[in-house]
């Protein structure tokens, strides 16, 4: 991108009659996109601001194709961005953000019908994304795109603290890294991208293990496990009540790890274990409605 100074590109102020460009975001270093994403998003519901670190882990653990991800500019303005994930057969857009000033002048538009036909050019059998609950206007360009509902998630926080409810006791077993990624590898639960087996592995520091309840009822956690945050939560009930077997998977993660705060992301709002959490102290941040768009063949 020799023809745009990265150093100067600011965010300023333009004339209606602009002149969009799109370019490649890996023409861009992350500190010049982490201040353009933060840019984007200062007055979001949730704003979720990034540092040139984290989102660089961000495009390792989700797949990010830095090729395929875009960059709208006006001269020396940025004006949004947009990336998108690639794994396999399916690709997922991400970090969509126009700056405020930019709103409904169809640079939203061009980013995602941009993504769109980086997709069907990899030959994608379908497109998923997730927007916040109550973002109207990104959920109606979405719409417009032909995206369909599929489900709401729900973003899950819990602050450190050993339980505060009894449990019926229960046979628990540590598991280790490989039996973690075979019960990911046979989960009944759809996952999303955030919580997809890929995004756990390339995330790291996975733990797990398995419950075996008095009434005979089973079910396995995976989760991630790190110095200050429990997170990344995948729960399974193999035989009995989704609920019991919840509560004693969570009591028993939280009884093992009462310093650390949890964080999860992406548990669908009608999971079965969802009950359980509620009863172990956890907190719905914010929701996201997840959509899919399909590609004909």
């Amino acid at each position: 991108m020799s023809s745009i100074p990265h150093s100067e590109l600011n965010m300023l102020m333009s004339t209606p009659e602009t002149t969009v460009d799109l370019i490649p975001a890996s023409d861009f270093s992350y500190e010049e996109l982490t201040e353009a994403y933060n840019h984007t998003r200062v007055d979001y519901l949730v704003p979720m601001p990034m540092n040139a670190a984290r989102l660089r882990e961000y495009v390792e653990i989700y797949n990010v194709d830095m090729d395929c991800s875009v960059v709208a500019v006006d001269g020396n303005e940025i004006l949004g961005l947009a990336m998108l994930g690639s794994r396999e057969r399916r690709a997922w857009i991400t970090r969509l953000g126009i700056i405020r000033a930019k709103r409904r002048q169809g640079t939203g538009w061009r980013l995602v019908t941009h993504l769109l036909e980086q997709a069907r050019q990899k030959n994608k059998d379908y497109i998923t994304l997730e927007v916040i609950k109550n973002n109207t206007p990104a959920f109606s360009l979405f719409l417009k795109a032909g995206f369909q509902v599929t489900r709401e998630l729900l973003v899950l926080r819990r602050p450190p603290g050993p339980p505060k409810i009894e449990v019926p006791p229960a046979e628990f077993r540590t598991l280790g890294y490989p039996e973690a990624l075979h019960l990911l590898e046979n989960r009944s639960s759809i996952p999303s991208w955030i919580d997809e087996k890929e995004s756990l592995i390339n995330a790291g520091n996975l733990a797990a293990f398995y419950a075996i309840l008095e009434d005979g009822s089973k079910g396995w956690l995976v989760y991630q496990n790190t110095v200050f945050q429990l997170g990344r939560l995948v729960i399974q009930t193999e035989e009995g009540d989704p609920h019991k077997v919840g509560r004693a998977l969570l009591h028993h993660l939280h009884h093992v790890h009462p310093a650390q705060d949890t964080k999860t992301e992406n548990l669908p709002k009608d999971d079965p274990h969802w009950p359980a959490f509620q009863e172990l102290g956890y907190l719905e941040v914010f929701d996201r409605i997840e959509m899919v768009l399909p590609f004909k063949k």
